[in-house]
Parts: C-alpha cells; sequence; structure tokens
C-alpha cells in the first residue's frame, strides 16, 4: 500500500506542476529572456495546489497510483521469470546419471511407468493417478523433478510398454496423454508449470518432468472428490482437512 500512496504524492507534487507549466506555455508563448524562468515555475506550482485545482490533484494522485503499480506489477513478473529461468536452467543441467544416483528424495520422485502396471500387465488408471499425486504434491511444495521409466531402485525400465497403449506411440503420444491427466486432474491453467523432456538412457526412453511450484493451491480430482497432496520427506502424502487448512495460509500468505 505504502509504494502505491508515494506513487500518488509523486503524481501530484511532479506530475501535476510540471502540466500546469506546459499548459501554461501552450497557450501562454512566452520568451525565456522576458521573465525570471524560476519565479515563473514557481507561481506554477503553486498555483497547482490551489483549492480550485483540487480535482486536477486527485487526478494525478490516482495517475500517479495507477502508474506506480503498473511498474511494481512489472518488476515482480521480470523477477519471476528470471527466477524461473535459474531454476530451470539449474534443473536441466542436471544430468541424468546424477539424478538416479542421488535416488528419491524431497525434489526427486521416481515412476516406473506412466500408466503400465508391470504386475498385472495391463494399463492401470491408480498409476495414472500416482503419477498425477505427485506432481500436484511438487506444485504444493518447492517444485521437483519426475523421472518416469525409473523404478524405485533407480533401475532404468523405459518407456516401451507406455508407448504401446497410446493411440500414438511414440514421445508426442506420451507428453501428450500426460498433459491430457494434468488438464483433467488439477486443472489447464497449470500444465505450464510442468516441463517434459525426454531422455535416451542406455538404448531406453525416460521422461524426465520438471515441475514448478504453484502460485496456488492445488487439489487432484479423485472419482467426485478433491484432495490436496503435498511433497514431504521423499514421499508424497494425502493431507487432512485439518493440515490443509493449516499448509496452505502458510505457503500462500
Amino acid at each position: 500500500l505504502m509504494p502505491l500512496i508515494l506513487s500518488g504524492l509523486a503524481g501530484v507534487v511532479i506530475l501535476h506542476p510540471l502540466t500546469m507549466v506546459i499548459y501554461w506555455l501552450e497557450f501562454h508563448p512566452i520568451s525565456i529572456y522576458s521573465v525570471n524562468v524560476n519565479e515563473f515555475v514557481w507561481q506554477r506550482v503553486v498555483k497547482s495546489f490551489s483549492l480550485d485545482m483540487l480535482p486536477m490533484s486527485l487526478f494525478f494522485f490516482l495517475l500517479g497510483g495507477t502508474l506506480g503499480y503498473s511498474i511494481i506489477l512489472i518488476n515482480r513478473s521480470i523477477a519471476h521469470k528470471n527466477k524461473k529461468i535459474e531454476y530451470l536452467t539449474e534443473v536441466i543441467g542436471n544430468d541424468l546419471d546424477s539424478i538416479i544416483h542421488n535416488g528419491e528424495g524431497e525434489s526427486q520422485e521416481f515412476k516406473s511407468s506412466l500408466r503400465w502396471n508391470y504386475q498385472s500387465k495391463k494399463t492401470d488408471k491408480q498409476i495414472e493417478l500416482a503419477v498425477i499425486k505427485t506432481i500436484a504434491g511438487f506444485m504444493n511444495n518447492q517444485a521437483g523433478t519426475l523421472l518416469i521409466g525409473v523404478n524405485d531402485q533407480g533401475e532404468v525400465l523405459g518407456l516401451s510398454n507406455d508407448y504401446r497403449t497410446l493411440k500414438k506411440k511414440n514421445r508426442d503420444g506420451f507428453e501428450q496423454h500426460l498433459m491430457t491427466l494434468i488438464s483433467l486432474k488439477i486443472g489447464a491453467d497449470l500444465c505450464p508449470l510442468v516441463h517434459v523432456l525426454f531422455q535416451n538412457y542406455h538404448e531406453q526412453d525416460v521422461c524426465r518432468v520438471i515441475i514448478e511450484p504453484s502460485p496456488r493451491p492445488v487439489y487432484v480430482k479423485v472419482d467426485d472428490d478433491e484432495k490436496y497432496y503435498l511433497r514431504t520427506g521423499n514421499a508424497t502424502r494425502e493431507l487432512t482437512v485439518h493440515e490443509a487448512i493449516e499448509h496452505i495460509p502458510s505457503h500462500w500468505p
């Protein structure tokens, strides 16, 4: 609030008198040699603060506040973009070997597949849901990286089984299916926070999903309900209603 007030005052103290001087000169052209310039400017400044100029002062207060608010928004946007670029540059710079070697943690998770159940040998909606829960958990925390095609022990299984279950049996089909799940389960507005990369690792495709933190609380649609997940330690867990109520204001004040 204080920056907006100061911007408004700057509009009154600077823009209004300056406009008065320019406006007067526009309709009363004079030679700068025929008058005392300092005295002339001072007269225009004093005139701008007279009672009959109160509506104009109010206008310039609002104008200054609007300009100040716009500058604040632009600076915040630039700072956010710079932070995003720094984060993505740092994360993408990590090679796949290092990620797998470091194992699962608060900012890393491995999933064997996107939708293929290795036990039942068929597609499984619960596996898709587990992937979405992990993504939501990272968004509700401090971002993270999800590797799909790597099991909990760090063994690379690849994506070939997932590919076979898709209409487009390739990387494009995989990415489209993943982004569709994100759109349907947690919201299309959050899709830009998910960055999908594919890497070939020992003749096997691995999907590297880089997730940014969300600007709002993220809920996952599960059947007819919505649930709140959070990445804590090396696991993603569902928060109770009470825990969610406590976490949300502390994370998004």
